[in-house]
């Protein structure tokens, strides 16, 4: 059996074919494409929410929360050097990564139930790449005009004009890309003093080149790559195959109108055709380059401006509107054969969605309402096991760790129990008849070693459960205490 295999051009070691030329290759290359500006209502919500959630981004780390002194005052802050993250009025320290964990799985459960429902909603509205590229046609635009005016100037000459304008346009992203990556490492330390630092050449290596990396990405992946970052880079184009069914509500072409297509002359009877009028105005608005009249396709991002295009054009040709709209294969289907549409948003693989939805986010909620600024850890110290004393009496050595959450410094009271202790002790403290007083910072976590004496008279086995508890006298809440179980080892335990 023969098997022929196309190369890539310059690949493998197959001679070119006569007169130099290249053999078919696996890729096409890339076509240029200039979108041209549609007006309705799906284009003035991308705008809207392109200014919003680019305000957002922008504004978020200069945003203050009120927080006790010592603490940063800094609304959204990732703050590594001291391994804390700070949102609003939630802190998380890196033992609680869980909960970011859980933030992430309630954000992919999310997605997957609106992708179920509605298609690549994310994809069109408010995925960075869709919300920075639509940033970036529109200086396009403003410097190189729409479409048509684009393409002229791609076609023409080098001369003063296409460099001033080109120019400036370059300039105006590398601007905006700039700030993209200004603003993301002002996440990662304090903005304003960031801000300053950076300018006058103090701010750190790794904020400068955090800077520099995004600042290319943005530039790049926006302004020259675009399209094929969401069909050739973006995983989401594969796996939403997965999320949507025939019931999806997706931007459809819907054929049972529509055809069969053709020209349409003003004043010519609509009797026996489709009001698809084959203007290609669905083509020359879509950012990816598809026709949406071949039905649901990979690089399709669902931006619904095919919509308002279409809308345009029914409305001069005075046909309804909604040619091109959200609708389900289902029931495009149906009403092609003549049956009533049926749309189904409840169905199986979307109430599993919503159940685990729900249940991540009551697992999350129960996580929160659970949390305790303060926190006690007991390891019991294996070497030696236990120490005999003179007098015949059982030592057990302990390490104690008390964690402080608060932002202010508390007092933990360390008992131990479970056994009839004769003495207890913690090198570098003075116990009290019942226990060991222990001071901790606020925001920090301190560690002492608890020294607990039995007499060897009172122990009747081996291994003796005993347990350490630690009692927070909280001004701002009830009285804590802490508890954790551990074990007092005798004698008999060697035997």
């Amino acid at each position: 059996m023969t098997v022929v295999i196309d190369r890539v051009s310059g690949g493998g070691g197959d001679a070119p074919p006569p007169g130099g030329g290249h053999g078919p290759g696996l890729y096409q290359k890339r076509k240029a494409i200039y979108p041209k500006l549609v007006h309705g209502s799906f284009r003035r919500l991308k705008w809207g929410l392109m200014v919003v959630m680019l305000a957002i981004y922008y504004g978020t780390p200069w945003i203050r929360w009120p927080r006790p002194a010592g603490a940063p005052d800094q609304a959204v802050l990732i703050d590594f050097a001291h391994g804390r993250f700070y949102f609003f009025m939630f802190d998380l320290w890196p033992d609680e990564v869980y909960f970011i964990t859980g933030l992430l799985v309630l954000a992919a459960l999310g997605l997957f139930l609106t992708t179920a429902w509605l298609g690549r909603l994310w994809c069109g509205y408010a995925c960075p790449q869709t919300v920075w590229t639509d940033l970036y046609l529109y200086v396009e635009r403003l410097f190189e005009g729409d479409r048509n005016a684009r393409m002229r100037l791609a076609k023409a000459g080098w001369g003063p004009n296409k460099i001033a304008r080109k120019g400036a346009k370059h300039l105006v992203w590398l601007f905006i890309a700039a700030a993209t990556g200004g603003a993301w490492i002002f996440y990662f330390e304090d903005a304003p003093t960031l801000f300053r630092e950076f300018f006058a050449g103090e701010a750190s290596v790794t904020a400068y080149f955090s800077f520099a990396l995004l600042t290319f990405t943005t530039y790049s992946l926006a302004g020259t790559l675009r399209e094929q970052v969401c069909i050739y880079m973006c995983p989401w184009p594969r796996i939403q195959g997965a999320m949507v069914d025939r019931h999806s509500l997706q931007v459809t072409y819907r054929y049972d109108r529509g055809e069969p297509r053709g020209p349409h002359r003003k004043g010519d009877p609509w009797t026996g055709r489709g009001d698809c009028i084959d203007c290609q105005a669905c083509v020359v608005a879509c950012p990816m380059g598809i026709d949406i009249r071949h039905g649901s396709q990979l690089e399709c991002i669902n931006c619904a401006l095919c919509i308002d295009a279409c809308d345009e054009i029914m409305v001069k040709v005075d046909r309804p509107t909604g040619l091109i709209g959200y609708d389900s294969d289902e029931a495009v289907t149906r009403r092609a054969a003549g049956k009533k549409a049926i749309y189904r948003p409840i169905r199986l693989r979307t109430v599993f969605y919503a159940a685990a939805l729900i249940a991540v986010c009551s697992i999350m909620t129960w996580g929160f309402l659970q949390r305790t600024p303060y926190q006690l850890h007991v390891a019991r110290d294996r070497n030696p096991l236990f120490v005999r004393l003179s007098d015949g009496a059982i030592r057990n050595s302990y390490s104690v760790k008390l964690v402080n959450r608060s932002y202010q410094p508390r007092t933990f009271h360390v008992t131990f129990g479970g056994v009839p202790v004769r003495l207890l002790q913690a090198p570098g403290l003075t116990p009290d008849r019942t226990g060991v007083n222990v001071t901790v910072a606020s925001g920090e976590q301190r560690s002492i070693r608890l020294l607990a004496t039995v007499p060897a008279d009172r122990l009747t086995q081996a291994l003796t459960p005993a347990e350490v508890t630690a009692t927070v006298d909280d001004a701002d809440a009830p009285v804590r205490t802490l508890a954790a179980r551990t074990m007092f080892v005798s004698e008999g335990a060697r035997k």
